[in-house]
């Protein structure tokens, strides 16, 4: 759209926790519009998380938003031409691309891992970003280290 921004869409509350960002999460899980298989797939998951974390005194569905806070990123690189040549500028990431790109980030790097069911390599990804480790946390990380390597050209941002 050239001149308005799209409107935003409302996105309802999960049947379960009644919270939105369950069902941001689990739209960004489902595949072919299978939403109901989504959503099994994601409460099964917490519930892995909460049996492997009965000892903790959070929620499952805290352990899963603590993690989703550990592998969101705050900065990234865009490609900018200046004069022949490409540079790699830093800029602040908007609030909802951050939660979106966490989202994103923890869904394909659960894909990717070895295991049986989808809900236990979400569950192991899960515990793995709460604790501050696995691949989502990595590509986080290596963002932030990209961005703090090119801090050179952060006055082409504009």
């Amino acid at each position: 759209m050239r001149k308005t921004k799209p409107k935003k869409r409302i996105l309802l509350p999960d049947p379960k926790y009644h919270d939105v960002s369950v069902t941001r999460f689990v739209n960004n899980l489902m595949l072919q519009g299978k939403k109901s298989i989504a959503y099994a797939i994601f409460y099964d998951s917490i519930d892995m998380v909460g049996e492997k974390m009965k000892d903790s005194d959070k929620a499952p569905l805290e352990i899963w938003k603590k993690a989703l806070e550990n592998i969101t990123p705050q900065i990234e690189v865009k490609s900018r031409r200046v004069g022949g040549a490409n540079f790699q500028v830093p800029t602040e990431i908007r609030p909802d691309r951050k939660v979106s790109l966490a989202m994103k980030n923890m869904v394909l790097y659960s894909r990717k891992r070895s295991g049986r069911s989808m809900a236990e390599k979400l569950a192991a990804e899960i515990l793995a970003a709460y604790n501050n480790e696995g691949a989502a946390f990595k590509r986080k990380e290596d963002m932030h280290k990209m961005a703090e390597a090119n801090k050179a050209f952060a006055h082409f941002r504009f």
